[in-house]
């Protein structure tokens, strides 16, 4: 098959071309007796024609085309034909208008949390349904999942799966490194709880916009997977439950007897958390959120992407006004950036400063390692909007956006000590 589009593939009539990978190519197309619409993935005529690798991609087809007709549930894509001769090797598959989860784990495009708990919900009773007919996926990633609307999601790509009623044994080496378990890692016999632990990768992501182990190299990333643990995901997102939190960190489990046992656990710990989450009764939009902060001196310098991030980080305050915010010699653990309204810095009942949108206050925790006691007490002047961020949080986040926000702080600085200076010389003056 050359690069441009087929007419027809078999009896399927094709409509567009869905997209490509390094060794197949997936098309829209119609089934002219059912008359319906389908996806049908090929193997690319260019794909390696080296006689190993050919044939180890007609066993990721083969593991695919043996399920064929196998699993029927409605959050499983469903097969309903396969080819797979050496010349001609296709699959046609159910349709699904929509985009895979990977359009939801960056820190600018992250679901609310209850449409992730709802879409894991349905996940890990697809994955259960999959594991009772005798399949184990091998390959859970945010690409790997469909979803259509707002919940609505198909598990795909079972091309790495292990199928006990097939003739032939699981493909080592193939799947994702990110995701993969650490009995994956080091080719052990594998059970369902590999889905589960990669499972609990996509929650992690879907909830923070990053992975939980990230390395500079392969050998860096397989090395934490094996020997550290996950952050909790409430550091990297502002909000996210206890019993969230404790969820994830159970699926991510190294030791198998930590995790998960069953997939009836780890869903009805998911039902549990989803009946305590809900939406605010006012609300503010993301985007909105985002205006306000970039608008901000100082934010000035930071990327976009590097304010989503800070957004995940960070909660919402509003305060009435002659509210006191913090008070001196308290315990603390976060800090404050002004997005709207004053406030007035005290020490000993003196005013030292007054504060408008654009300025930080209780910045200096970040630089403790454990929490420390406020030096200044904030009140509020007038009515006030706060971004409070906790400083572990900051710590945790990526490279680029600890350093946008050092930068601000030492710009802060800067100015807070020529204004000292001025104050200084003024007062000699007199």
């Amino acid at each position: 098959m050359t690069a441009s589009l087929p007419e027809k593939i078999g009896k399927y009539r094709v409509l567009s071309e869905l997209g490509r990978g390094a060794t197949s190519r997936v098309f829209l197309a119609e089934d002219p007796f059912l008359e319906r619409k389908v996806a049908i993935k090929v193997i690319k005529d260019d794909a390696p024609t080296d006689t190993y690798m050919r044939r180890r991609f007609q066993r990721v087809f083969m593991n695919e085309a043996a399920l064929t007709g196998k699993l029927e549930h409605p959050h499983i894509i469903a097969i309903f034909d396969a080819v797979t001769e050496d010349e001609d090797s296709y699959l046609v598959m159910e349709y699904v208008d929509g985009q895979t989860l990977e359009h939801h784990c960056t820190p600018e495009a992250l679901l609310p949390l209850e449409r992730i708990v709802e879409i894991m919900f349905k996940a890990s009773l697809a994955l259960d349904y999959a594991y009772r007919h005798g399949v184990i996926h091998c390959d859970i990633k945010p690409a790997n999942i469909m979803i259509a609307g707002d919940t609505d999601i198909k598990v795909t790509d079972f091309g790495a799966a292990f199928y006990d009623a097939a003739d032939h044994t699981y493909l080592t080496g193939v799947g994702s490194p990110a995701y993969m378990s650490p009995e994956q890692v080091l080719e052990k016999q594998l059970n369902h709880q590999t889905d589960i632990y990669s499972l609990g990768v996509v929650l992690y992501q879907l909830i923070t916009g990053k992975l939980p182990f990230q390395g500079s190299n392969r050998g860096s990333l397989l090395y934490q997977i094996l020997n550290i643990e996950a952050v909790a995901p409430s550091v990297h997102r502002w909000g996210v439950p206890p019993e969230l939190d404790r969820i994830v960190l159970r699926a991510l489990a190294k030791p198998l007897t930590d995790r998960y046992q069953h997939w009836a656990e780890l869903s009805r710990d998911l039902a549990h958390v989803f009946k305590h989450l809900t939406l605010p009764e006012e609300s503010v939009s993301d985007t909105e959120k985002f205006s306000a902060v970039r608008a901000l001196s100082f934010f000035q310098d930071f990327r976009d992407v590097e304010i989503w991030e800070a957004l995940r980080l960070g909660m919402w305050h509003r305060f009435a006004g002659s509210e006191t915010v913090l008070r001196e010699g308290e315990e603390g653990d976060g800090f404050f950036v002004l997005t709207a309204g004053e406030v007035r810095v005290s020490r000993g009942g003196k005013v030292l400063d007054v504060l408008k949108a654009g300025h930080c206050f209780g910045e200096i925790l970040y630089f403790h390692e454990t929490q420390a006691t406020r030096t200044t007490t904030i009140i509020t002047h007038t009515p006030c909007v706060a971004l409070e961020i906790k400083a572990r949080s900051l710590r945790e986040a990526s490279d680029g956006l600890q350093m946008q926000f050092n930068r601000s702080f030492m710009r802060v600085l800067v100015k807070r000590l020529d204004l000292r200076e001025t104050r200084l010389v003024a007062q000699a003056g007199t």
